[in-house]
């Protein structure tokens, strides 16, 4: 029997499906596509993209000064941000096997593709790459945390949260203590590798 909460997580299921169906049709009216992982523009695109770049110095001008003396500030994160980086693919790789969880492929989350597109000048593709990579390891960290809670703590909050990862939703519910036993075995049960072959 189907729980109300399996029919809402395939729902969920179904509309990302349709979204990332309307993304890959943008991407046609874009005039890109992917081939073994490369975007390939075609080269009316390419021309169009040439024509709309702000050079860098006319970017620079039109930019508020306190913006370009904030920079700082956002580049120095790179350390903390590279060190968890470094850190949480080492305890991903020492733990997860050890509590056979499927492992999180951080090239999944960490996508450096915006730096591709001839619209944007080298300033701002430096920006794109930043951000790709640090809002790209944020949600790659959020999920090796969300299994890590998944396995020792699949239990909601008594209290509903700001953000939620994708396997908040099958978490036992908050005083459940019948079903927290049975819920900590199913969900250390959905974390396992899969079974190839």
């Amino acid at each position: 029997m189907t729980t109300p909460v399996e029919t809402l997580l395939g729902r969920m299921r179904e509309l990302q499906d349709q979204l990332e169906a309307e993304f890959d049709r943008r991407s046609e009216a874009f005039r890109y596509r992917l081939e073994n992982g490369r975007i390939i523009f075609d080269e009316e695109a390419r021309r169009r993209h040439r024509a709309f770049r702000v050079r860098l110095s006319d970017f620079l001008r039109g930019t508020r000064p306190l913006v370009v003396l904030s920079a700082p500030v956002i580049y120095s994160l790179i350390i903390p941000f590279a060190l968890l980086d470094l850190m949480v693919t080492i305890y991903q790789r020492v733990c997860f096997p050890i509590y056979r969880i499927q492992p999180v492929r951080r090239a999944d989350f960490i996508r450096i593709d915006r730096h591709h597109l001839a619209y944007l000048n080298a300033l701002q593709k430096l920006n794109c790459i930043y951000c790709g990579y640090c809002n790209g390891l944020i949600g790659y960290v959020q999920e090796v945390a969300g299994r890590t809670e998944a396995y020792w703590c699949p239990i909601k909050h008594a209290a509903r949260i700001g953000a939620q990862h994708a396997h908040y939703a099958q978490f036992v519910d908050y005083g459940d203590a019948e079903g927290f036993q049975d819920g900590l075995a199913a969900s250390r049960e959905r974390l396992a590798p899969r079974k190839t072959g």
